[in-house]
């Protein structure tokens, strides 16, 4: 993959060249190919930097989609305030580097380091190249430096004719110690057990369910300064387009309810630099370039999740929470007002 994606940048380079080397004769071929070492660094360490946390969204945007698999009557509405936590694995707080990692950069006084991912903590090492003979130090990004993920949102729901349900939810953009975030979605639900009558005498409920959701995060990245300006890169995002479908099932036990999730789901991912445009954009794309090599590492995952919520009702509100698991931990608590 390392070996495709260098050929792959030089390749994009010298078509950019065609294009773009009349403009100015002041940058020799090597110069140029020193950018192209400098941008394959960065596509490296993006790949390494971002994934964890777009991995960390999929949960995230996955929990307590299920209010109830429990048919309701035609037309009720459900509001709900929720609060979504999100436990950072320690695995994915961090990776190690190297200098043979690097075909441009290399560790400042070593030869390997530990750097945090988007979701790690603050520490940073010195990465030093030369460019044309001016060295470029650049500082390693910091994660959010955060053990737990918080986010609020809003849901909403309403029952439509035949046991269905349709089921929205949205945040506003949260601030994270070193970054932003946001998710909105919407899905419809279907109850099955309204055919099994004997079934829901036993106050037991069963549903499907499908779902789509939307993930933005956003991070501080390589602020890297040369003589021909900023390159640009500074900012790192991570789109995440999820399918969910799931199945859920439940019991009544007076003013409980105990709801256990199957969910099953398939992301798409796309990755994106932006930042201040540095006069190098004369000569060289430098963000639509890193932009169309990290379309090389965006690769679609499917993740299954189990998921076990309880609710209580008193009066018209309810209150719940939820934990989902696989290969992440996420929790939700919501309270909900139903008319």
């Amino acid at each position: 993959m390392r070996k495709l994606t260098l050929r792959l940048l030089k390749n994009i380079i010298s078509i950019s060249l065609l294009g773009f080397f009349a403009k100015s004769h002041s940058q020799t071929a090597g110069q140029l190919e020193e950018i192209g070492y400098l941008l394959g660094d960065a596509l490296f360490y993006s790949e390494k930097y971002l994934i964890p946390a777009t991995d960390a969204a999929v949960y995230q945007a996955s929990s307590s989609w299920m209010i109830s698999p429990k048919k309701k009557k035609v037309w009720t509405a459900t509001f709900g305030l929720h609060g979504n936590l999100f436990f950072v694995p320690k695995s994915d707080r961090s990776f190690a580097i190297k200098n043979e990692d690097f075909n441009f950069f290399e560790i400042e006084n070593q030869t390997t380091a530990t750097v945090p991912t988007s979701i790690g903590n603050d520490d940073r090492v010195y990465l030093i190249g030369d460019l044309d003979g001016e060295q470029i130090r650049l500082r390693t990004p910091t994660g959010i430096d955060q053990e737990t993920m918080f986010y609020p949102y809003l849901m909403a729901a309403v029952e439509l004719p035949y046991g269905s349900e349709l089921v929205v939810r949205y945040s506003t953009r949260t601030k994270l110690k070193r970054g932003e975030y946001q998710v909105f979605g919407f899905g419809l639900k279907q109850n099955l057990s309204q055919f099994f009558p004997k079934i829901e005498e036993k106050n037991i409920h069963f549903a499907v369910m499908g779902m789509y959701s939307n993930a933005d995060m956003t991070f501080d990245f390589l602020d890297i300064d040369t003589q021909y300006g900023n390159l640009g890169i500074n900012r790192i995002s991570g789109l995440v387009d999820t399918y969910h479908i799931q199945l859920s099932a439940s019991k009544e036990i007076n003013r409980f309810e105990i709801i256990t999730n199957l969910i099953v789901n398939r992301s798409n991912f796309k990755y994106k630099v932006s930042g201040d445009k540095g006069s190098i954009e004369e000569i060289l794309p430098i963000q639509d370039i890193i932009n169309e090599l990290l379309a090389t590492i965006a690769e679609p995952k499917t993740n299954v999740l189990g998921e076990v919520s309880l609710r209580y009702r008193f009066s018209r509100f309810y209150v719940q929470n939820s934990i989902a698991f696989g290969k992440f931990v996420n929790a939700n608590i919501g309270i909900q007002y139903q008319l």
